[in-house]
């Protein structure tokens, strides 16, 4: 059982340690953090619930419908809900690159707990695969919606258009690679390319809300030298 939690929280905390040190500037404290991964966690046990009772209920019927709605939907806008709600307004959310590490820590904390389930039902010897495409996928879904939601609280104006992406572009992209796992037979082919695609768009994403962070911090300081002189 120990070797299965050590397989199960490694990667997540692995992962989530990589995003928090690539914020330069103001690094989050990190008891917060660990509160945000931890909400991430008690998230599992309501989807779980809600996804038992829609199939029960045969709710959902094909593999396109319970991609995109059974997983993708559920998952992400519970983790949307809690990054928008207990964490955008925090004081401690104060530069663009902070949505970041509360996204990939919202995330990581329920990847983690599915991670450890997955790893009890069916063995220690999946923690490989279940590190290389679940546990990171679920933390670069987290890096494109905390990103969006930092660059909402942070840029004047059309905050809408920003939170609407937070939440629209993790469900898409988190809805085609459940897709591809559940209805593709050759899905190996398939999933290698996406997650390279993933990667590259959420270190590009990272590599904004450090541009973005940097100009915030500058006009904070110009504003503060102002009132100061």
């Amino acid at each position: 059982m120990l070797g299965i939690l050590s397989a199960g929280f490694a990667p997540g905390l692995a992962l989530l340690s990589y995003f928090y040190l690539r914020d330069e500037y103001e690094p989050e404290p990190i008891s917060f953090v660990l509160r945000t991964f931890l909400y991430g966690t008690l998230l599992v046990f309501p989807i779980m619930f809600i996804q038992h009772v829609l199939e029960t209920e045969h709710v959902i019927n094909s593999n396109l419908t319970g991609a995109f709605f059974s997983t993708s939907l559920l998952e992400e806008f519970f983790k949307w809900f809690i990054l928008y709600y207990a964490v955008y307004q925090h004081v401690e959310f104060d530069e663009p690159f902070d949505g970041i590490v509360y996204g990939v820590a919202v995330s990581l904390g329920f990847a983690t707990i599915e991670n450890i389930f997955y790893l009890i039902a069916n063995g220690v010897e999946h923690a490989v695969t279940r590190a290389l495409f679940p546990v990171s996928s679920h933390a670069l879904f987290g890096v494109i919606m905390g990103f969006y939601i930092g660059k909402a609280k942070f840029t004047e104006g059309r905050k809408a258009k920003w939170i609407l992406f937070s939440l629209l572009l993790p469900f898409i992209l988190h809805g085609f690679y459940d897709y591809i796992l559940l209805s593709l037979e050759h899905w190996l082919y398939i999933i290698f390319p996406f997650m390279i695609f993933l990667w590259w768009f959420g270190l590009t994403k990272v590599k904004k809300a450090k541009i973005l962070s940097v100009k915030h911090m500058k006009k904070r300081f110009a504003v503060q030298k102002t009132l100061h002189s």
